[in-house]
């Protein structure tokens, strides 16, 4: 075929795709250009998850009457003129990209006016053809209506996810913009509905409770800044979590560098590795860092999104942060606290139980340290689960428990370890669904409604699943604002702090995609019985431990967790037998 030049259409088309991903791409370049033009209320609303409308509106210094149509030109920009001002750029746009990319695949009205003229200006662009431009009344700034995004380009427009799940992007972008500017006032308003807004007051730890809730934000720390010799250069402010305070994914690291939010794996490894040794398997902090670095040390042209950045001393950087991170954790971490009620501990069956421990071999301190919730005969930590033809399983004699986190086995082939939290889920899941399936789920009524306070992508997430959590067993509405009432929750679940359990699931299933409808029951009741399985750390007497086995033996796939992770490993006889040089 021969060599031909693009349309300029298709050209522009092209470009857009490498900017406008979805929906929070637009937000994403509307707000960064109402920061740069030194707005101190940025106002963002959306409909339908960006499909229908999206509008950001500011008070920054507008744009001049004689330049909105250059505004709209493809690498029209007023933030850098030579090539030496990309090697020290301070402002978030640079590329001349947005405005004509978002214009390519969307029908934009632009309204904005500057402190020296005495009216606005108005001026509509579809799918990069301009259109209608005249004056009209307008105070003091910009605001850019997007409305049918990717109206004309059907192939883009299939791959956008439910407004739900578009929605939520546009959240979390908003929150983490509010996060790196704390001395800017954002509100978002999703469907004519406001659901977050920051004070604009300059503190961090203000917004930090309008995003997580008011028990998170008190359980983060602030980071000083101790620099260390030749690292002066690079400065580490913010919160991070402290160690009991942990998210099931990595999403709620979120890092600025020099007012940019950026995707840096290293940087996140870097948080991480300071919690070394600190959190639980597989969990995650939380943390919210500004990473300052002279702009001549920083390139952030590497991708038409903005969003990655190369240092020209990363080991520096990543240094920095570790150690200011960890310092902090040194500093400030406090010591464990236990969270359950002492009322359940005040009556004489705790006695009982812990006579009964001294006999099963463990020590006053493993008890001391972790107490399990008491319970009445009638009611058993393991629930019964379907029975069904033996055979996955070997028959299992249990031998006791190891650091309390395993329970020791003996069978047929050798020495079983099985892990307590991993096989509890396996247990409690298949009870749950089974109950689901035939719709008799038991559930425990609460005495008194609970309330609880979501964070606004908390109470986005149940808005998705409210109805998948009814079903099992959740009897859970919306009660104003952020906060939800709790009546009754699934009975298998019925001994768990219920605020942590319901908003730890939220979490949960927030980090991932959006699940097929057959899907959402299944990935919901794992994440729940994640919550409500008996956990590492916990002692469990010989009669428990052995009513845990006999449930895992009865269960349809008794060899993993519903997450994957295996509940039970062998170390077989022979293997023994040759490490002993018996063989």
């Amino acid at each position: 075929m021969p060599i031909r030049l693009l349309t300029d259409e298709v050209a522009a088309k092209i470009a857009a795709g490498e900017v406008i991903e979805r929906p929070a791409s637009v937000v994403k370049e509307l707000i960064e250009n109402a920061i740069d033009a030194g707005a101190t209320l940025i106002h963002v609303e959306v409909r339908k998850g960006g499909r229908r409308l999206m509008r950001v509106a500011d008070d920054g210094c507008g744009i001049p009457a004689a330049e909105v149509e250059l505004a709209f030109a493809r690498h029209a920009t007023s933030k850098l003129q030579t090539i030496d001002d990309l090697t020290h750029i301070t402002t978030l746009g640079f590329r001349g990209e947005a405005l004509a990319s978002v214009a390519a695949v969307s029908r934009v009205t632009l309204l904005t006016r500057t402190d020296g003229e005495e009216v606005g200006t108005r001026l509509r662009v579809e799918g990069s053809r301009v259109g209608r431009h005249e004056q009209c009344g307008y105070p003091r700034g910009t605001t850019v209506s997007v409305e049918n995004l990717f109206y004309n380009v059907p192939a883009r427009l299939k791959f956008l996810r439910r407004d739900t799940t578009e929605r939520k992007h546009i959240d979390r972008l908003v929150t983490r913009y509010a996060m790196a500017y704390p001395h800017l006032r954002f509100s978002l308003e999703n469907d004519d509905r406001l659901t977050f807004h920051s004070p604009g007051n300059g503190s961090l730890s203000d917004v930090l409770i309008e995003v997580y809730g008011l028990a998170t934000a008190q359980a983060m720390m602030e980071i000083g800044d101790p620099r260390e010799e030749g690292t002066d250069h690079i400065r580490v402010s913010g919160y991070v979590s402290q160690p009991d305070t942990h998210r099931a994914n990595r999403e709620h690291i979120t890092l600025f560098v020099n007012g940019r939010w950026v995707h840096d794996r290293g940087l996140t490894f870097a948080v991480e590795q300071a919690y070394r040794a600190l959190l639980p398997v597989r969990r995650h902090p939380l943390a919210v860092l500004q990473i300052a670095v002279p702009a001549e040390e920083v390139d952030v042209n590497v991708h038409p999104t903005k969003s990655e950045v190369k240092f020209q001393n990363r080991d520096a950087v990543f240094r920095a942060v570790q150690r200011n991170v960890r310092a902090a954790l040194i500093a400030q971490s406090p010591i464990p606290e236990v969270r359950y009620l002492a009322a359940q501990w005040s009556g004489a069956g705790w006695q009982e139980r812990r006579h009964a421990l001294v006999g099963a071999g463990a020590t006053q301190a493993a008890m001391n340290l972790v107490r399990p919730v008491e319970r009445e005969p009638s009611q058993s930590w393991f629930p019964e689960v379907p029975s069904k033809a033996q055979g996955n399983l070997p028959p299992l004699r249990v031998l006791g428990q190891l650091a309390q986190t395993y329970i020791i086995a003996e069978g047929p082939e050798g020495m079983y370890l099985i892990d307590q939290h991993a096989a509890h889920e396996r247990v409690i899941y298949e009870k749950l669904l089974a109950q689901r399936a035939s719709a008799s789920v038991s559930v425990q009524t609460l005495l008194e409604p609970l309330t609880v306070e979501l964070t606004p992508a908390q109470a986005e997430e149940l808005e998705t699943w409210l109805g998948p959590l009814c079903k099992l067993g959740f009897e859970v509405e919306p009660f104003g604002g952020n906060t939800a009432l709790v009546r009754s929750v699934p009975a298998v679940l019925a001994r768990v702090d219920v605020r942590r359990t319901l908003t730890g699931v939220l979490d949960e299933l927030s980090a991932g995609e959006e699940p097929l409808a057959e899907e959402m029951d299944a990935r919901l009741a794992a994440a729940a019985c994640k919550r409500g399985a008996a956990k590492a750390g916990q002692t469990l007497s010989m009669e428990e431990m052995q009513a845990l086995i006999t449930r895992l033996e009865r269960a349809t796939s008794p060899r993993t967790c519903p997450h994957g992770r295996p509940t039970i490993i062998l170390l077989s006889q022979a293997w023994m037998e040759r490490e002993f040089g018996r063989r």
